[in-house]
């Protein structure tokens, strides 16, 4: 429905887009205005606004609103994800596949509504003990074996941890944050290395740069992907940069950062 609006928006020849939601709300609206020229403003509200935490708008709308009078327009690029037989996805802010996915893919909808964050730790400590398959992830050509990767456009995640450290929105290229093993108590030491800004330091963590990726599973079982904190599909897919992609208004103490 957001993206339909986003659409019309741009058939009416409005000159400026403002979406007040959560992270899910801005894909929507995001995937509905790709390519174009109208400029887009986030309003948060919703269950998290990774975006308003991340070019540091409040996360009241009323005063984000206030504050954007003063934002500046810029051009930035967005990632993709392409699967076969599914039409292209865009996401502005970070796609992820493996354990964080399908904590997604399987969230108890209601329970977020009522609990909002705490549904996603709820959702975690129910992967205990279940297999996390491994995947083989190709960055621009060089090859790897994952149990989790992060293609971050944005430092911020979930709205309370930094996972990629030196990402912006203005760069034209991802920061890939790779988890090599796939065991859960892996996972849970990537954990503490996010909480305890340590990922650099984690045995078995690796980050790169990159503007493509092609990720495979290993086996026959499933691995699921998410973009923006919403369920998007599984793999095989490829990720890559869209440049020049969308007018996004941008705090200027961000913008010229």
């Amino acid at each position: 429905m957001a993206g339909t609006l986003g659409r019309l928006a741009i058939e009416r020849g409005f000159d400026l887009l403002l979406a007040a939601g959560g992270d899910g709300t801005i894909n929507e609206v995001l995937n509905g205005i790709v390519g174009s020229k109208i400029a887009f403003g986030a309003l948060p509200a919703g269950t998290a606004n990774v975006l308003a935490n991340e070019i540091g708008l409040s996360g009241r709308p009323d005063r984000a609103a206030a504050e954007l009078l003063d934002a500046v327009p810029v051009r930035i690029a967005v990632g993709a994800f392409d699967h076969a037989g599914q039409a292209r996805r865009h996401f502005l802010m970070m796609a992820g596949a493996g354990l964080d996915a399908r904590i997604v893919h399987e969230l108890d909808l209601d329970l977020k509504r009522r609990l909002g964050k705490i549904s996603y730790w709820h959702g975690g400590f129910r992967q205990m003990g279940r297999a996390i398959p491994k995947f083989r992830i190709t960055i621009d050509g060089v090859e790897r074996l994952a149990g989790f990767a992060l293609l971050a456009r944005v430092r911020n995640y979930g709205g309370d941890f930094e996972i990629a450290k030196k990402i912006r929105l203005t760069d034209d290229d991802f920061e890939i944050v790779i988890l090599q093993e796939n065991r859960f108590w892996d996972h849970v030491r990537f954990l503490a290395g996010v909480i305890l800004n340590r990922l650099d330091r984690t045995a078995g963590v690796s980050v790169v740069r990159g503007c493509s990726a092609e990720i495979t599973p290993l086996t026959g079982e499933t691995v699921y992907v998410q973009a923006d904190g919403e369920a998007i599909g599984v793999l095989p897919a490829r990720i890559s940069i869209v440049p020049d992609a969308v007018t996004l208004l941008l705090p200027k103490r961000y913008a010229e950062g």
